[in-house]
């Protein structure tokens, strides 16, 4: 059980959406959406840190009332609802342009994903169906070219495991410099896998650390909540750890609490009333 003096001083809480907050149906629980409201009424904070666009997480934020900056593109950028940018990480061009390149040469699947767009070409025509970026805006244009500029991050998928591994090696220490990577197996799709590119210091934690500074908010007044890989630079930071039950073994482990129900089951509802009661 979490102390509750601690959860008392907890003056912000960020958290995951998909397979978090959100349940398979893209909604927030019940009992969820009134408890954050009931924290906000006592001048709490509360945001997301997802792998979402900016524009594919508004409308939650609406929903609830949020009024702090969002996290988005796994901290790629840091945007309020009514669209100042507090924080922006753009790939260079020749980073974008390399992965045009070997995403061509080895004939996978790549994406440009910008803010409030998801752009790709005929010849990567599965990216809407592989991309899990739930509620993107997924453009088809003719030529990634014209698309280099403000891309956030690269996304390259497919189901031969070698062929991204490849791009991963040339996308890496010692052949390139000044990135972020990530390599996984998909979560709703087991047979296929992704490698995403993006600017050197974007992730969930570095960008919480950003919003934190920008908020002047102590970090050991943090709670963060999360279920998946990408949350992982969040749990390890010195916030309180909320995992999910549906969480992954890597995430649990570094938990401070774990609840006993999953996304499907409204499971961050069971925090969110031991911190209302300690408010209380």
């Amino acid at each position: 059980m979490l102390d509750t003096e601690k959860l008392k001083n907890i003056r912000i809480i960020v958290s995951d959406l998909d397979g978090t907050l959100l349940n398979s149906n893209n909604e927030i629980g019940v009992e969820s959406k009134k408890l954050i409201k009931a924290l906000l009424a006592k001048g709490m904070r509360f945001t997301f840190a997802t792998g979402r666009l900016h524009s594919a997480s508004v409308n939650h934020a609406i929903e609830l009332g949020l009024k702090t900056p969002l996290i988005t593109l796994d901290g790629s950028m840091i945007k309020t609802i009514s669209n100042e940018i507090i924080y922006e990480s753009y790939l260079s061009k020749r980073h974008v342009k390399k992965s045009i390149s070997l995403a061509d040469f080895n004939l996978v699947n790549i994406a440009l994903c910008h803010a409030d767009a998801i752009y790709y070409t005929e010849h990567s025509p599965s990216v809407p169906q592989l991309i899990d970026k739930f509620g993107a805006n997924f453009v088809e244009v003719d030529s990634l070219d014209n698309y280099l500029n403000e891309t956030l991050e690269v996304v390259f998928a497919g189901d031969y495991k070698d062929s991204l591994k490849f791009i991963e090696k040339k996308m890496t220490f010692p052949y390139t410099f000044g990135l972020n990577t990530s390599f996984y197996k998909s979560q709703r799709r087991g047979q296929f896998y992704f490698f995403e590119v993006r600017k050197h210091g974007s992730s969930k934690g570095n960008a919480l650390e950003r919003l934190l500074k920008y908020l002047k908010i102590n970090i050991q007044n943090v709670a963060v909540m999360g279920d998946w890989h990408n949350d992982r630079s969040l749990f390890e930071t010195n916030a309180i750890k909320v995992a999910v039950n549906n969480a992954v073994g890597e995430i649990k482990s570094k938990a401070d609490l774990i609840t006993s129900n999953d996304n499907e089951n409204d499971g961050v509802a069971e925090f969110l009333e031991m911190v209302l009661k300690a408010k209380e």
